[in-house]
């Protein structure tokens, strides 16, 4: 039996995506595999998004990375969530947090509480029950698990942090764990003429890699799943029309604020990312509407610091490959698709791909069951994402542009629209297995850009009018007690896990 396994493993392309792949699988899989990445100094790597979600902290808790030393190698800063303003309409603006609002009682959600509340004359907005939401606004960050003795779950964070900094970071964790790093650029691939597998990859100096299982993380190159073996690529372009940015570094400015922007434009967005030694920045729009020189301008006029270099263009497509892994090649990161970073996903699409391929490791067989379950999962997986990311630009009040007047009365895909009116309804919503977002992110993007049910669920009556009153209030008292006890965010880095930044 064990001349079937699988004993060498092929990364190529480095980045995030190669040395998260890289580390999970020197931490998971058995020292007898080995496993090799090739990756050229010379191509650079894209780095995008600076920004995560707490499923990261799974990552490096698997990987028993100490979280201090990870935010000081990183300049990193902690995120309690993501400011959208002018989305739902101009001058607005909510927090998708990654906590849940108020709490949940007896297995109902609370905001059907607050819809009741709401439907009874409350005045009282949804955040006004958000612990995550008083924490980001008052700039404040602590380690909190659960609120003292009640009900409610404290802190739920993940970072901001330098993506070229992270991946030096993983790199030296992996290399320490006996990864095989490989300096070179791809020339050719070879395939068996049989089978179309992958045997080996050849680089510029003439060097060929064989491998059993290639791992193609060359970004939207896609060297392997697309250059070797001509995998499709699905276009999302007419539910998520952006497809250029620029992304500039600018001067740090205080306060630090423990939470991402998401500042709405004429044809797209423009993010801000506070990282302990700077800002990152960057304009996300589509060139249908809005050409760059503009696009430029609008986001180094509106930037809190000065610039520290010229705007970097990125070219993309939002889609994803008709296949993530065929034959013995699977793509992860870029190679696999792209799902802007609206709600900072990219890096947990790589860790949740990479988790499922250590989950279902093939053999030299490389079993179709493994494959089309692999192919299966990871599709839904981007299809949940997406829906989400749609979901901020359909549900729109705005039509001042034409790009915004597009998007809001653009078709959307069904299983969106039968979310969006489930929730219409009576704020009821359905998660599946494999959504990432959960019912409270829902909800607060729904609420956030004005998409506010018609009536709540009946189980709130359960209260009394005075029961529910105390009930709020109580709530609200928690939060107020719990935000007055947290450090500020600046003050917490410097205590806890401040950067060298010499």
């Amino acid at each position: 039996m064990t001349s079937v396994q699988i004993e060498t493993v092929v990364i190529v392309g480095g980045g995030t995506a190669g040395w998260i792949t890289a580390a999970a699988m020197a931490k998971l899989l058995p020292s007898s595999i080995t496993i090799t990445l090739i990756e050229s100094e010379a191509i650079g790597t894209v780095g995008v998004g600076e920004a995560t979600i707490p499923q990261i902290r799974r990552l490096n808790g698997m990987l028993g990375l100490d979280e201090d030393e990870f935010v000081r190698e990183t300049r990193a800063s902690f995120k309690l969530g993501i400011e959208f303003s002018d989305w739902g309409r101009i001058g607005e603006r909510y927090i998708h947090t990654f906590g849940d609002p108020g709490i949940n009682l007896a297995s109902l959600h609370f905001h059907h509480y607050w819809l009741r509340a709401r439907a009874e004359g409350s005045a009282s907005s949804l955040w006004d029950f958000s612990l995550h939401h008083r924490a980001a606004y008052a700039n404040k960050f602590g380690r909190m698990e659960r609120v003292g003795n009640t009900s409610m779950t404290g802190l739920a964070y993940a970072f901001h942090f330098d993506a070229g900094l992270y991946a030096a970071y993983l790199r030296r964790f992996a290399e320490a764990a006996g990864v095989n790093r490989v300096e070179g650029r791809i020339s050719a691939s070879h395939l068996n003429s049989e089978t179309g597998f992958i045997e080996s990859v050849q680089l510029a100096n003439g060097e060929q890699v064989a491998g059993d299982l290639f791992i193609d993380c060359s970004g939207f190159r896609g060297l392997l799943i697309d250059g070797a073996l001509g995998i499709d690529y699905i276009d999302w372009s007419k539910w998520l029309p952006c497809n250029r940015a620029l992304a500039v570094p600018s001067q740090k400015t205080e306060p630090l604020l423990p939470y991402t922007k998401a500042m709405a434009r004429e044809a797209g967005w423009q993010w801000r990312i506070p990282l302990q030694h700077r800002t990152g920045n960057g304009h996300v729009f589509c060139d249908s509407f809005i050409d760059e020189a503009r696009a430029a301008e609008i986001l180094v006029s509106n930037l809190d610091g000065a610039p520290l270099s010229d705007p970097k263009p990125l070219r993309f497509t939002t889609g994803r490959r008709e296949q993530f892994w065929a034959k013995n090649c699977v793509s992860i990161g870029l190679s696999s698709g792209f799902l802007e970073p609206l709600e900072s996903t990219s890096i947990h699409l790589i860790q949740s791909n990479v988790s499922r391929l250590i989950e279902l490791f093939p053999t030299r067989r490389f079993e179709p069951a493994n494959i089309a379950e692999y192919n299966r999962r990871v599709g839904h997986e981007y299809e949940l994402v997406r829906d989400f990311l749609i979901l901020h630009y359909h549900r729109t009040d705005r039509d001042d542009t034409e790009f915004w007047r597009y998007c809001a009365n653009m078709d959307v895909p069904d299983s969106l629209k039968a979310k969006m009116d489930l929730f219409a309804g009576g704020g009821l919503l359905h998660t599946e297995p494999e959504d990432l977002f959960r019912e409270s992110s829902w909800a607060q993007v729904m609420i956030g850009q004005g998409l506010m049910p018609e009536a709540y669920h009946a189980m709130a009556n359960r209260l009394s009018s005075e029961q529910l009153s105390r009930f709020l209030s109580d709530t609200g008292s928690i939060v107020e007690r719990a935000t007055a006890q947290l450090p500020e965010h600046a003050d917490f880095l410097r205590s806890h896990c401040k950067a060298d930044l010499q």
